[in-house]
């Protein structure tokens, strides 16, 4: 028995040299990417601070603008300029077109059945289709402009008795950005708020309520989940992230079935029921024969991904220019003359008129450029080997774009810390991926389908606010003491929000 027992252990032995040397044969060594040496357990995360995108810019002033970490046990690749930027996402976008299987997309997303989270595959697919077809479709979109010039309307009329007060866009903006994709999404808002109790039949939910819940899918989006990184550490949930997601997916989950049930009620009711919003659109889908099927969960994650994309999205870059405007105040001069001669004071900015004031669209593309609504864009991941810039990245590699880096990099960019909207008058350059530099809404496959809708709120409402008001900072506040600090997620906001005083700059009666 014991000579049977050596002749396995030997041959056991045998088998295991020669499965190793026939790996090193076979797979010689591959050349990865330069990156910091990772420490056991938890590999790079010790080098990412509070605001993980500026610690990446800085380690890629060492490592260069391919660099490979270890976030825990998994390989991480950072690109940090436009030439790997392009690489990823357009030379290897096929590779490169999945998501990284995350908490967030597991808990707050059904399990990864919306467009934002689900891996690349048939599922992803249709789903991409059905936005681009059927719901941002131009037809569609200029249909719906009557709900965004009214909503647009009702913000201005809020805030003109407001006029000579302090006020902070961030207590206006979220409501007026929710209100409106509210209606395009879903016709009603569905949620009460102390402005309008009429819907207060059908509300399941405070505005307060619903604008926590959206802003804290944005923060588990881009928070580091150490679970996430370390398996087995994922059990633990030391950061309680987890936990709290698994009560935000609860709570979103009963605000969509709401709708969804409302929404079929209505379409029982009536007949000949013709749809009148998204919602319609993708109940009326879900009873086509479709390759996939639309389950309650993929409807559940499509209308989240409406409502979340149009909203902290919209009212952040507004913030955000204000932000710069008040920095600098010869430039908001310059936009109000621009407003002034190309729409005149008798009248508010419609959306046909974009193309007469470049200098208002200069003005977006700069705060997009230094303030991208994803500092980091979501995570790509690879879903099989490939070879960038001459290095080996392995498949199961997550890849994250430093949007933020692209920004700053002085080989595109003059004095690229400074707001200067001046350089898109003079170089036209465009935010729909194709220009590597310039990335807020994405670039491939993975950008954003709801870019042309994001960008008429943005322009419409920005215009219309410097049109109708003159803005100056509240007390004794200068120009130098705005702050630029960013408070982190899968957004960035800023940390200190400005007080802001405005003064009406047209004729009372268009108020």
């Amino acid at each position: 028995m014991m000579e049977i027992s050596w002749v396995f252990i030997a041959l056991g032995a045998w088998l295991i040299a020669l499965a190793f040397l026939s790996k090193k044969f076979n797979h010689p060594k591959r050349k990865l990417p330069p990156g910091p040496r990772p420490w056991p357990i938890i590999g790079n995360l010790n080098l990412l601070g509070s605001l993980p995108h500026e610690s990446l810019h800085h380690l890629s002033q060492k490592y260069g603008d391919l660099m490979l970490l270890k976030f825990g046990s998994k390989p991480v690749l950072i690109a940090s300029s436009p030439e790997m930027a392009k690489e990823i996402l357009k030379t290897h976008d096929a590779i490169f077109a999945s998501r990284p299987a995350l908490a967030a997309g597991k808990y707050i997303s059904y399990n990864y059945s919306d467009m934002t989270w689900a891996p690349y595959g048939a599922h992803w697919r249709q789903a991409r289709k059905i936005y681009l077809t059927e719901i941002f479709n131009p037809r569609r979109l200029a249909s719906l402009e009557y709900i965004r010039v009214e909503e647009r309307r009702i913000l201005i009329s809020r805030l003109f008795p407001l006029s000579g007060k302090p006020i902070m866009l961030k207590d206006h903006l979220p409501l007026f950005a929710l209100q409106t994709i509210s209606r395009l999404v879903m016709s009603k808002k569905y949620f009460s708020d102390h402005y309008d109790q009429s819907n207060s039949d059908i509300s399941i939910v405070s505005f307060e309520t619903l604008q926590r819940m959206l802003d804290e899918w944005f923060f588990f989006g881009g928070a580091i989940n150490l679970g996430d990184w370390v398996p087995w550490l994922s059990w633990f949930d030391f950061q309680g992230y987890v936990k709290k997601m698994k009560v935000l997916g609860k709570n979103l989950t009963e605000f969509h079935k709401y709708v969804l049930e409302d929404h079929k009620a209505k379409r029982e009711a009536e007949k000949n029921y013709t749809p009148t919003d998204m919602v319609d659109v993708l109940l009326n889908l879900a009873d086509d024969n479709l390759e996939i099927k639309l389950t309650t969960d993929s409807l559940m994650g499509l209308i989240q991904n409406l409502l979340v994309g149009a909203t902290d999205t919209s009212a952040l870059t507004i913030e955000w220019v204000f932000q710069e405007l008040l920095r600098k105040p010869n430039i908001m001069e310059k936009a109000y003359q621009e407003l002034d001669r190309a729409i005149g004071k008798e009248r508010w900015v419609e959306e046909e008129d974009f193309s007469q004031i470049p200098y208002i669209d200069a003005i977006i593309k700069e705060t997009f450029r230094l303030h991208p609504l994803c500092t980091l864009l979501p995570p790509h991941y690879s879903i099989d080997d490939c070879n960038v810039a001459g290095y080996d990245i392995p498949k199961g590699t997550t890849v994250y774009v430093n949007a933020w880096s692209l920004g700053r990099n002085p080989k595109y960019w003059d004095r690229s810390e400074e707001f200067m909207p001046e350089r898109f008058i003079e170089n036209d350059i465009d935010m729909k991926g194709q220009n590597f530099t310039l990335l807020p809404f994405g670039s491939g496959r993975r950008r954003c389908p709801g870019y042309s809708l994001g960008i008429k709120v943005v322009q419409t409402t920005l215009a219309n606010l410097l049109h109708g008001f003159n803005w100056k900072l509240a007390g004794d506040m200068k120009p130098e003491d705005i702050s630029m600090e960013e408070t982190y997620g899968l957004t960035t906001h800023p940390n200190k929000p400005i007080s802001m005083i405005m003064e009406p700059r047209l004729p009372l009666h268009l108020y």
